[in-house]
């Protein structure tokens, strides 16, 4: 007897998975809960993909493939926004999966990611320098890396807005981002990347060090691939010696994003807290989270991986945290901008935080002089307010 596996079995097992990824984090997914969510067994499942590794790897592929087919056919800015529109929306997770679990492929599925999205970039560049043909290439592939980054955002909001009503923003959005000016963009001591130094140039004490190791190694290999001797080399000492300084590999990467998230605070609010008036306070934050993050990124990346890993409560404070961030923002742009509804509101900010996260990583692209007055500008146009 020959037994029929359901058309699209495969389609609706990466639906789930990737659905799954997206909610939980991958680590905290096993391929029982993806077969539970599909409605077979984990055996029908290793029929269908050898692993979770495949799976993310196919979840990923599929979003890219229509968005590489997307850009494809697109010929204009608009149509170009219409593909990134459909992709944010009927892809949702694939945010979430290239920005925080894609590094968990292997290097060589990483190094072709990559590749993939130079190539969705170069297509973007060239439509819209046909359009803008005064725009060095350098500023049209910044402005379209910044307009998949605002269409990443839209993975992070915590229910899904209406389709039709996400998809016209998505355009919105992105037409603001590809129409944004980097004419005159200034290097100074805003926008250095050195101009905010740590205040104390005196050796750190050793557990100041760990905390700061603990950040850029998480932010670069992951929790799981950063054991304590590592650790340690990075700041002198030997693997035991952690443990006189923290109990446990994961009370060292609560104790790093707790520090780093006090800094944030103390930076962000501050600035809004300090200025006259809402637009004055918008203004001020933008430009103070634009400072941050060039001088935080290994943080900001950390956060945004690592979350899932840190122990319940730990991880409670973290996204009440994280809940809060965005609600100021949220409530102080609808001050400024009152035609903007909340479901508006809440994905402007959230691709406004998309865009700036990935502005300071991505290489080669973060390397510019002028990168934070570049990223307050398109920041200013995704949240539809002038910057300056």
């Amino acid at each position: 007897m020959v037994v029929r596996r359901p058309p699209g079995r495969r389609a609706q097992i990466l639906a789930v998975a990737a659905d799954r990824f997206h909610r939980s984090g991958y680590h905290q997914v096993s391929m029982t809960e993806v077969a539970a969510g599909v409605g077979i067994t984990a055996p029908a499942l290793y029929r269908h993909f050898r692993g979770k590794p495949e799976l993310l790897d196919r979840a990923v592929r599929l979003g890219l493939d229509a968005l590489a087919d997307g850009l494809r056919a697109a010929g204009s800015t608009a149509e170009l926004g219409a593909a990134l529109a459909a992709v944010a929306v009927g892809h949702r997770p694939l945010g979430t999966l290239v920005q925080r679990d894609a590094r968990l492929l292997p290097p060589a599925r990483r190094a072709g990611l990559r590749r993939e999205l130079r190539s969705d970039v170069a297509l973007m560049a060239a439509v819209l320098r046909a359009e803008r043909p005064e725009l060095p290439a350098p500023d049209a592939e910044l402005l379209c890396w910044s307009a998949l980054s605002c269409c990443a955002g839209l993975s992070y909001q915590s229910a899904a807005p209406q389709p039709r009503r996400a998809e016209a923003l998505m355009r919105e959005l992105v037409a603001a981002v590809l129409a944004a000016s980097l004419d005159g963009t200034a290097t100074g001591p805003d926008t250095n990347l050195d101009a905010h130094p740590d205040p104390a140039p005196a050796p750190r004490p050793r557990r100041e060090e760990l905390l700061a190791a603990a950040v850029r190694l998480f932010h670069q290999r992951g929790f799981d691939n950063v054991s304590t001797d590592q650790l340690g080399a990075a700041v002198g000492i030997s693997g035991p010696s952690v443990y006189r300084h923290f109990d446990s590999k994961a009370h060292l990467l609560a104790a790093s994003l707790v520090r780093s998230r006090e800094r944030l605070r103390h930076e962000v609010e501050g600035a809004i807290a300090a200025a006259d008036g809402p637009a004055a306070a918008l203004a001020a934050g933008l430009g103070a989270y634009v400072d941050f993050a060039l001088r935080n990124g290994d943080y900001l990346g950390a956060m945004l991986s690592e979350t899932e890993r840190l122990a319940p409560s730990d991880r409670r404070v973290a996204v009440d945290f994280r809940r809060d961030f965005l609600r100021t923002w949220v409530g102080l742009l609808r001050q400024v901008r009152p035609d903007y509804d909340a479901v508006a509101a809440r994905i402007r900010v959230h691709a406004l935080f998309s865009l700036v996260n990935d502005g300071v990583r991505n290489r080669p692209y973060s390397a510019r002089p002028d990168l934070g007055d570049c990223l307050r500008r398109i920041g200013g146009a995704v949240l539809g307010v002038d910057p300056s």
